[in-house]
């Protein structure tokens, strides 16, 4: 049992939103220290994960590893043992070192399960690494679009496409930003932040999330400036309570049609109320994102998706209106 599972930045918009006792009760029951067996079932049944880390400037960055289902296992409940590496150019390549702390977020579409995982690199090695766990909790599965992935086929030892780094949003970034329907999202809590705080220190670290909502879901504003609606969820607050300490995020997206990766940095505000918040339907807060810079990795994850079969949940949410 982690006694305090919140921190700082959690406990306030916790309390904020009236939650405060409830979560105070709660969380303890729910974020552990070990990984129960059904989440490392879980994680050996996946054939790609989400990884957060955070690199020397304090930026987080949010990852994807994939191989074959089983690269992902758990020796024991407190760890979980991850054959594979990042490639050159993958924001993670840079973090990934003994000690370092990440985010996991296991997620299979799908079915609609996602469970995460945070903790620090225990080993590293030619073939992968280790890391020991901090906190283990699962996630409902609302707005996960259900699409099932299936392994691309060899490319016939033709090189990779090259790493594109963007100072600003392209078009073709635009247009993939703003036809999303699914990203992912790293945020920190990290020492520098943490100063004074009595929570348990199993709740500093790197956290990564999901997100998911109507195609369109993420505006994209001139100057580089991204909105994303807030939903209802699970109350922990843990993206949000880390931007509330270290407001600077990590975005990754996905075209599930060729496996390329957008990796974005930015710099965060929370919005909690106003007419812009008032008309987008479902929408309990606004995050506004301005971005710092990007990383296009083209066909960099071996896997495609299918068409997707929306939420049910995105029912009661709306869609930006362009003015």
């Amino acid at each position: 049992m982690i006694s305090a599972p919140f921190h700082a930045g959690e406990r306030a918009l916790q309390a904020q939103t009236g939650w405060r006792d409830r979560m105070e009760a709660a969380g303890p029951r729910v974020i552990r220290d070990y990984m129960p067996d059904q989440h490392r079932e879980f994680f050996a049944q996946l054939p790609f994960l989400v990884v957060g880390s955070l690199d020397a400037s304090l930026q987080p960055w949010a990852s994807a590893l994939a191989a074959p289902a089983g690269f992902a296992h758990s020796p024991d409940p407190t760890h979980l043992r991850i054959d594979a590496l990042p490639a050159a150019g993958d924001p993670l390549a840079g973090q990934l070192a003994q000690g370092a702390s990440l985010g996991l977020l296991g997620i299979e579409p799908h079915t609609r399960r996602r469970n995460r995982m945070n903790g620090t690199v225990e080993s590293l090695d030619a073939a992968g690494f280790m890391v020991e766990v901090q906190q283990s909790f699962g996630n409902c599965p609302r707005y996960i679009q259900a699409r099932e992935p299936v392994f691309a086929a060899a490319r016939n030892n033709a090189a990779a496409p090259p790493l594109q780094r963007l100072e600003t949003l392209d078009l073709a970034a635009q247009r993939l930003i703003g036809s999303a329907d699914t990203l992912f999202i790293a945020t920190a809590y990290p020492e520098e932040a943490a100063a004074g705080d009595d929570a348990d220190a199993r709740s500093h670290g790197v956290d990564v999330s999901h997100r998911g909502g109507l195609p369109g879901f993420v505006r994209v504003d001139e100057g580089g400036v991204l909105t994303v609606p807030d939903f209802n969820g699970n109350r922990f607050f843990n993206t949000l309570g880390n931007l509330v300490a270290h407001p600077r995020a990590g975005l990754l997206f996905v075209d599930f049609d060729s496996g390329e990766l957008l990796h974005v940095a930015a710099t965060a505000e929370i919005v909690l109320d106003g007419s812009e918040l008032a008309r987008f339907e479902g929408a309990e807060r606004l995050l506004r994102l301005h971005v710092e810079h990007a990383l296009r990795r083209p066909a960099a994850l071996p896997l495609r998706w299918g068409d997707a079969e929306l939420s049910p949940h995105l029912a009661g949410t709306g869609r930006w209106a362009r003015q």
